[in-house]
């Protein structure tokens, strides 16, 4: 397996078409701004760009929004366990990701319908604790949801990414 077959995500607080426009074209992108509240405008543009461009374009949380700006789907944090998801009537392509950092939350996830779980944090620590490779293995085996690594990957430790064989990656410093 390599690095370069692996799906892609990148999160992103900012629509800077200069970074954005440089990066590998298989990079998807999620709008994940905690700090404010994003002006639609910017989304458009951003969903925009990605179009233009053949990427995927997820917002964080938001399922409405993500409906009303078109964007590919929605990416639900592990903190989020609205069951009511899929209420709306989705678009067909429109696709459900999640996180998840245990066993509790991959079931929530489960029943949220996620297409792709993205398990974390698997090199870093922050206020959950670090997964470890044989940790995330253990956890992707209890889901038939394709996995994402997500958590602290780096230049020096995405080759232990070979190990684990995961469906995709995703993180943020990986690729500023």
């Amino acid at each position: 397996m390599h690095i370069h077959k692996l799906k892609k995500y990148y999160f992103i607080n900012e629509f800077n078409r200069t970074h954005l426009i440089n990066l590998n074209k298989n990079i998807s992108f999620i709008w994940r701004n905690k700090d404010k509240e994003t002006p639609i405008n910017t989304l458009i543009k951003l969903r925009d760009f990605c179009k233009k461009n053949q990427r995927s374009f997820y917002i964080s949380n938001n399922v409405k929004l993500a409906e009303k700006i078109n964007a590919n789907g929605v990416y639900i944090s592990s903190t989020n366990r609205n069951l009511n998801l899929r209420i709306h009537k989705l678009k067909k392509k429109f696709k459900i990701l999640g996180s998840a950092h245990n066993f509790n939350e991959i079931k929530i996830k489960e029943l949220q319908n996620i297409d792709e779980i993205f398990l974390s944090p698997l090199f870093k620590e922050k206020t959950n604790k670090q997964l470890n490779i044989y940790r995330y293995l253990k956890l992707r085996g209890i889901t038939k949801m394709r996995d994402i690594s997500l958590g602290g990957i780096n230049n020096k430790n995405i080759k232990k990414l070979n190990m684990i064989k995961p469906f995709g990656f995703a993180g943020i410093s990986y690729f500023e």
